[in-house]
């Protein structure tokens, strides 16, 4: 079996920059949108924090060792992009508004998560194969165990001793059924009425 020695430096790298762009910078955003009473950047900033909760998904689904969180977390990188850019009328908000720290700031993460994403996507293409592998030959196999390795360590920290590992993959698959009936009736009913419009979001 091959070993894939620059694999561990290249998940923790993308874990650590997760950690700052998809979490912290967002979050920070948020809150300074709110204090500046900034409404478009709350709504679209909110919807970004729906879309991008199927990467919390994803994380409870590797703890448990289910193949369908290599999956779940390649579709939540082509869908952040896709959520910060695809709204018409939040666009043109946006690019109307005069400029100021917050918006250069907003447009600044939404153009670098939009990369990144984009380019995570790209090198998780190949890792794909992973969810076609039972769990535990996925487990052993050098070439999916290290994306797995960040979130156990997650589970050491915030889960041990009180959840099994499993228990929190049954709670990973729940989530997913929530998502995916919650993004069907968005394609098939919001999409239809409101199109590309934030309205009512």
């Amino acid at each position: 079996m091959p070993t894939f020695t620059w694999l561990p430096a290249l998940v923790w790298t993308d874990y650590r920059l997760a950690l700052l762009l998809l979490v912290v910078v967002p979050l920070v955003l948020l809150i300074w949108a709110a204090v500046k009473g900034n409404e478009v950047l709350q709504r679209l900033l909110i919807i970004y924090w729906r879309v991008s909760s199927l990467l919390a998904v994803t994380v409870y689904l590797m703890i448990g060792s289910f193949p369908i969180s290599f999956v779940t977390g390649w579709v939540a990188r082509l869908l952040i992009p896709l959520s910060l850019w695809f709204w018409v009328d939040l666009n043109e908000e946006i690019r109307e508004q005069k400029s100021n720290a917050l918006k250069l700031s907003f447009t600044t993460w939404r153009w670098a998560v939009s990369i990144y994403n984009l380019i995570g996507a790209a090198i998780l293409t190949p890792f794909l194969q992973c969810a076609f592998k039972p769990g535990q030959a996925m487990v052993q196999d050098s070439f999916c165990q290290p994306w797995l390795a960040p979130t156990w360590l997650y589970y050491q920290v915030f889960h041990t001793g009180r959840f099994k590992p499993y228990f929190l993959g049954f709670l990973g698959l729940i989530g997913l059924g929530v998502y995916v009936l919650y993004f069907a009736w968005f394609l098939v009913v919001r999409l239809g009425r409101q199109g590309r419009s934030a309205v009512g979001q």
